[in-house]
């Protein structure tokens, strides 16, 4: 447990890089689905991924010893979480007008819904 976060122990710190990647693209799924959830509109999906995003970037700082200020870094960061977050977004809300008004609409694949004829 000692050299866990030294930069001599490389495979402890990959599979510590991960697990925080996991987290965050779970994370951002499970935004996308709230917001669906709460009958709230996509817009809203971006003001939260943008927060993630820099939860992200702190998360990189505070235990890799990454840069907390990096454009770029961070646009990459939102980028992934926004397209977890927007599918999130998208299955859940299938799911809700499925569900919901199941006389007028019926699934058309994972991410979309269709008129019923």
């Amino acid at each position: 447990m000692q050299g866990l976060f030294f930069e001599s122990d490389t495979g402890a710190r990959y599979v510590l890089r991960f697990i925080v990647l996991l987290i965050g693209l779970w994370t951002a799924w499970r935004t996308g689905r709230a917001v669906a959830e709460g009958w709230k509109e996509l817009p809203l999906v971006f003001v939260y991924v943008l927060l993630l995003g820099v939860m992200m970037r702190f998360l990189h700082f505070a235990l890799f010893q990454g840069p907390f200020l990096a454009a770029g870094y961070y646009v990459l960061d939102v980028v992934l979480l926004l397209i977890f977050a927007i599918a999130g977004f998208r299955q859940r809300r299938t799911s809700q007008m499925v569900e919901n008004y199941y006389w007028l609409y019926e699934r058309a694949g994972t991410f979309s819904w269709k008129k019923k004829n």
